[in-house]
């Protein structure tokens, strides 16, 4: 009997650490992940003394490919809030150009229909999957942040993945943006796709955050498209983000389908993923337990 009771002492002890991870030091490293034909580099960071259920974050960078250097722009805000980062890293070489990483590479070099398992966007749900398992998460859903390619990311995710176990997206600073209409054709709108529309009513569903820098307006920055289709849109970043989202809200509304997107604006930053993610939290944070069929 005593031995018997020293086993449920010693299980239940284990169990208490995977829950509270109270004395666990933070921890910081990547993992390779393949899927679909691809490898990824994840970066992630956990917090001291996290719980094994605290709220994980995808963050997704920009257009350079700097998935760590986007991490530590987050580190601090995971400290203060105790949650888990996750930042993949959509390499150059895996995912060359605009149309394979942030337009989702749906489309071979002669504008064919790749499977879905070779998307970018559908490499967030089978990435949770290994979190959950190499980092001893035990959550069952996550939220994702997005910043200027990674924002069209996040924007574009929304669409082609709706069975997504994710609660909360934010899209900052987009440089332009895939339009939820079925009549203009891809990448600026979804003509082409096999996005129809039950897709957009699922789209307009969930609750997305287009988040946008008021001193986001430099209409020259280097690594903004000018083509007539974004330029239609607006001139900058903060002006083709209100042009978004009113175009979203006429056509949920045309639909006559609920809308659970949020346009909100971050006084005094300009293009700067740090200078976004402190706001980005606050509208993060009031979700971040939520699952995602709850009411």
């Amino acid at each position: 009997m005593r031995f018997f009771r020293l086993i449920y002492i010693v299980l239940g002890f284990t169990g208490l650490s995977l829950t509270t991870r109270g004395s666990e030091p933070a921890t910081r490293g990547s993992f390779i992940f393949t899927s679909g034909g691809h490898k990824l580099t994840v970066w992630h960071y956990r917090p001291a003394g996290v719980s094994a259920d605290a709220p994980v974050l995808f963050v997704i960078h920009g257009v350079g490919r700097n998935a760590e250097e986007y991490l530590n722009d987050w580190v601090a805000l995971a400290e203060q809030k105790k949650i888990l980062l996750v930042v993949p890293e959509f390499s150059k070489a895996e995912f060359p150009g605009e149309e394979a990483f942030n337009s989702g590479n749906l489309f071979d070099a002669a504008g064919q229909p790749l499977p879905p398992a070779q998307w970018s966007y559908s490499m967030i749900e089978p990435i949770f999957d290994a979190v959950r398992e190499r980092l001893g998460s035990q959550r069952n859903d996550y939220m994702i942040y997005g910043h200027s390619a990674g924002a069209q990311f996040v924007q574009r995710f929304l669409y082609f993945i709706p069975a997504a176990r994710v609660t909360r997206l934010i899209a900052a600073n987009a440089g332009w943006y895939m339009l939820p209409e079925l009549t203009t054709v891809f990448p600026y709108g979804l003509k082409g796709t096999i996005l129809n529309e039950a897709a957009l009513r699922t789209a307009f569903a969930r609750p997305l955050v287009v988040l946008l820098g008021e001193a986001d307006i430099d209409p020259q920055h280097h690594s903004l498209r000018h083509t007539p289709e974004a330029d239609a849109q607006g001139l900058y970043r903060f002006a083709r983000g209100h042009y978004f989202f009113a175009h979203a809200k006429a056509a949920a509304a045309a639909l006559n389908t609920p809308f659970n997107w949020t346009l909100a604006t971050v006084p005094n930053v300009e293009h700067s993923n740090q200078g976004m993610a402190p706001a980005a939290m606050q509208h993060l944070l009031p979700l971040s337990s939520l699952y995602l069929n709850q009411p």
